[in-house]
């Protein structure tokens, strides 16, 4: 039993010590709660709404930058510091789960996908 639990022991160190740190950065999901705390928390943070222009500018999240869709794969990864808190919002989710998972694949690790987009936003918005 003693030895099982040894060679159990060494099995989860061999995979956590070679575990890529692609794996360790994952693209996290929040909703609007979580996402009015991090406004809050005082740290620095780059919300990317990637809806089009003209429903970027009838109403957004404060301090959120717009980078359409259509154009957002080859500029997020130009415009957009791997230093950066990154949280995307788009209509409903899915854009921004593609997207934060671009950024995670390319080394990014503080990347959040808005859960339900801005159907389901509660929080402030301005225009």
């Amino acid at each position: 039993m003693k030895k099982l639990l040894l060679t159990g022991l060494w099995v989860l160190i061999g995979t956590v010590l070679t575990a890529s740190p692609s794996t360790a950065a994952r693209l996290k999901t929040i909703g609007g709660p979580e996402l009015e705390a991090m406004m809050a928390d005082g740290k620095s943070m780059v919300i990317v709404d990637v809806r089009e222009a003209e429903l970027f500018s009838a109403g957004h999240i404060k301090g959120a930058i717009n980078i359409p869709y259509d154009d957002a794969k080859t500029r997020v990864l130009k415009e957009l510091s791997p230093n950066d808190r990154i949280v995307f919002v788009c209509h409903g989710g899915p854009m921004g789960d593609e997207l934060g998972k671009l950024l995670v694949r390319n080394g990014y690790n503080d990347v959040y996908n808005l859960a339900g987009g801005m159907k389901k936003w509660t929080g402030v918005v301005t225009q």
